[in-house]
């Protein structure tokens, strides 16, 4: 026995064993860090993970994650997410500062946010999209800014692609072609918004994908079109893109409005990637529903 009187620090404790003395972040968002980190620095696989931070913005929450794995240890940021290794960035503050002055410059440049399971769906339409955006850096005459209009509307026939589907159409009725936007959108709001409680909410989806597309209509023949017209014409059809997907998803989830064991609101929706689908999934009891729409009870 060390009987010196000296004092003796102990060795670090052993990554395996770090679980049982920590307590985890959220199951889903775990899940979530968990998948995100092991396919941007793979083949690394995590050993442990736990939320250290949630830093308040004005208009966004950031969690600050501390992850290890076989490959190194690295700070996760979100919202949106990115990884930084802690062998070159060990200070945190300095880190959070840097996370938030690149993603504001990113914000700028109009880069698109969105869940990861809406990203996917809607891959091709928010990949012209994001095309349209970036031609405007460097459109300067009206031609360019037609052009501009173009893409605008090739992303929203991408998307009507990837979300119309035959069982919208009422029976007894013929199927609108593919190119025709606005019956399809129609058919799209019915469906995704349906009963009197969500009047209000299929009304706001049409009429916003009506007007955006008799915009975009407009700026591709517009032979005085100017750079703030092609600016207001990607900015509008980013919105049509957002509200629709998180209201697609959240149908074809069977997602309910308010958890049916707790009555909260905050009902997400969790990509599991072991069933390869998105699930509902409520973030203040951890009730959840499994793909064959069969409850399950979830953490208490």
């Amino acid at each position: 026995m060390h009987d010196s009187g000296e004092h003796v620090i102990p060795k670090p404790i052993a990554e395996r064993l770090l679980p049982a003395f920590t307590l985890g972040g959220p199951e889903h968002e775990e899940r979530q860090i968990r998948m995100y980190v092991e396919v941007q620095a793979a083949p690394a696989k995590v050993v442990h993970l736990e939320k250290v931070k949630t830093e308040r913005l004005r208009t966004r929450g950031l969690d600050v994650w501390d992850v290890r794995t076989t490959d190194g240890r690295y700070w996760v940021i979100t919202n949106p997410t990115n990884l930084y290794s802690q062998e070159d960035f060990p200070s945190l503050d300095f880190t959070l500062s840097f996370h938030v002055g690149v993603t504001k410059r990113v914000y700028s440049q109009q880069a698109p946010s969105a869940p990861t399971e809406e990203a996917r769906k809607l891959a091709s339409a928010r990949r012209t999209w994001r095309q349209a955006a970036e031609a405007l850096d460097h459109a300067d005459e009206a031609e360019a800014f037609q052009a501009i209009g173009v893409r605008c509307r090739d992303a929203l026939l991408d998307f009507i692609a990837a979300t119309a589907k035959p069982g919208m159409v009422p029976e007894g009725q013929e199927a609108p072609k593919r190119g025709d936007f606005l019956q399809w959108v129609e058919l799209v709001g019915n469906a995704i918004a349906p009963g009197q409680s969500a009047e209000r909410v299929r009304q706001y989806l049409k009429t916003v994908a009506e007007e955006t597309w008799q915009l975009i209509g407009w700026l591709t023949h517009a032979q005085n079109a100017m750079w703030a017209d092609a600016q207001l014409a990607i900015d509008a059809t980013q919105n049509v893109l957002a509200a629709f997907g998180t209201a697609v998803l959240r149908h074809e989830s069977g997602a309910p409005e308010r958890c049916p064991r707790c009555s909260s609101y905050r009902v997400t929706i969790d990509y599991r990637a072991d069933l390869d689908e998105e699930v509902p999934l409520c973030e203040t009891c951890g009730w959840t529903m499994r793909p064959d729409r069969e409850e399950e009870d979830g953490p208490s």
